[in-house]
């Protein structure tokens, strides 16, 4: 099953530990060090849009991306009722487009480390870079190797009164993979109904990403720890990257 199709209906209620006003607020004070304003972002994997409706509250023209359609689905029922709703696109990062420049890119939640293919994860920073108006910034985390390879056996649960969810993370040391397979289980009236999902991320260093930047001609790099202005320490468990696109002359 392909992922985030039946997880979906359920995300929300299972991240709700996750702290997006938090991350929003780390980006807006990279843009304040940066001495920027963006009016146009693009949220990059934007799953049920829980950044990007954040971004628009905060008066952004925002454009919503996600390969799931599922996801996209709900994030456009949770935008209803914006007074200037994001526009949500169903496209894969390494084929990247949009009718027109923004000025912000933000991909939050390691997404990038879903593209298991490494080439594809360096064609989405280039396709990143076109998309950005000069001067435009893009800002992403991943989760670092050491989190990704410490997953290996470990079995998580996450639960409430209407869902039931179980997976057990696997690394696979040749592919450079985590793997982990979800067993789902969400009410249905008064029964209760079954899914799997297999979700898959490469343990990108953080010298190939900033290669990669580089390569797409990115300036201004900046590694953080997890949403601090400092270097990741030893055993970080997830970094923020930082990087510009030059100005026009």
């Amino acid at each position: 099953m392909d992922a985030y199709k039946a997880l979906a209906a359920s995300y929300d209620r299972l991240t709700n530990d996750v702290d997006y006003q938090a991350v929003v607020d780390f980006y807006m004070q990279i843009l304040q060090r940066e001495g920027l304003k963006p009016r146009t972002a693009v949220d990059l994997a934007c799953g049920t849009g829980s950044v990007g409706i954040l971004l628009a509250k905060r008066g952004l023209q925002v454009t919503c991306v996600d390969l799931s359609e599922d996801m996209l689905t709900v994030a456009s029922e949770k935008a209803q009722s914006l007074f200037n709703p994001p526009v949500f696109v169903c496209q894969p990062l390494q084929a990247l487009r949009l009718p027109r420049g923004v000025d912000l890119a933000v991909c939050a939640l390691d997404s990038l480390d879903y593209i298991t293919d490494p080439a594809d994860c360096a064609e989405a920073i280039r396709r990143v870079y076109k998309v950005l108006n000069p001067g435009g910034v893009f800002i992403f985390d991943v989760n670092t190797p050491e989190k990704l390879r410490a997953m290996d056996g470990q079995v998580f649960l996450d639960e409430d009164d209407d869902v039931y969810c179980v997976w057990r993370g696997e690394f696979d040391e040749q592919t450079n993979i985590c793997s982990y397979g979800m067993d789902l289980f969400q009410r249905v009236g008064n029964g209760w109904q079954r899914s799997f999902e297999e979700h898959c991320e490469y343990a990108y260093t953080q010298e190939q990403l900033l290669q990669y930047l580089c390569e797409a001609g990115f300036s201004h790099i900046e590694v953080y720890g997890d949403r601090r202005f400092e270097a990741p320490a030893e055993g970080e468990q997830r970094i923020y990257f930082k990087a510009r696109k030059g100005k026009r002359k």
